[in-house]
């Protein structure tokens, strides 16, 4: 693996942030690896920009800040328009089809994927949303094992909300694994 730099984006309230965590202490806690993880946050809690750097290394991470990602996720349009240009050629740049429109050519594999539309059509609740997000970038890149990712959760969520974020999570990861193949 070496170094994989990720930044996720979108507003507050999505759980941006919480799936970040998530993602960095299933690959320390789960898989032995090294990860950093750090956020900022627009003007308002619910509504306003939120972005978190995540990288994940088998070696020393020497400086936690994220400037050339070689995974974007962008989850409003917004996010879209100010963080896409930093992606690193190559990269991917993963979005949800109803909440972002790419417009922009860049330099990576830009991947849209019906995740909200499918949370709501499945599950019907819309809190979940960030779980499936990290399902479907863990079933496009394989960058953690899935039961990893699944046991993070399963120390964030109350016990009473786990079988639908299983239940997201799973979703997400056929979204993306469809998208791979």
């Amino acid at each position: 693996m070496n170094r994989i730099r990720m930044v996720f984006s979108g507003s507050g309230g999505q759980g941006v942030i919480t799936a970040a965590i998530i993602l960095a202490e299933a690959a320390v806690i789960y898989e032995g690896m090294n990860a950093t993880q750090s956020q900022s946050y627009g003007a308002a809690a619910r509504g306003g920009a939120t972005r978190s750097d995540i990288i994940i290394s088998d070696g020393e991470i020497n400086f936690p800040e994220v400037t050339q990602p070689n995974i974007l996720v962008c989850l409003t349009q917004e996010a879209y328009t100010t963080y896409s240009p930093i992606i690193r050629p190559g990269g991917t740049l993963l979005t949800d089809n109803r909440f972002v429109q790419t417009t922009r050519k860049v330099d990576a594999k830009q991947i849209e994927l019906p995740m909200y539309e499918t949370v709501m059509e499945k599950i019907g609740k819309p809190v979940v949303f960030n779980i499936c997000v990290l399902g479907a970038l863990i079933g496009l890149t394989e960058i953690l094992k899935p039961e990893s990712v699944m046991a993070a959760v399963a120390d964030r969520v109350p016990k009473d909300f786990l079988t639908m974020n299983n239940r997201a999570f799973d979703l997400g990861l056929v979204l993306g694994a469809q998208y791979r193949r």
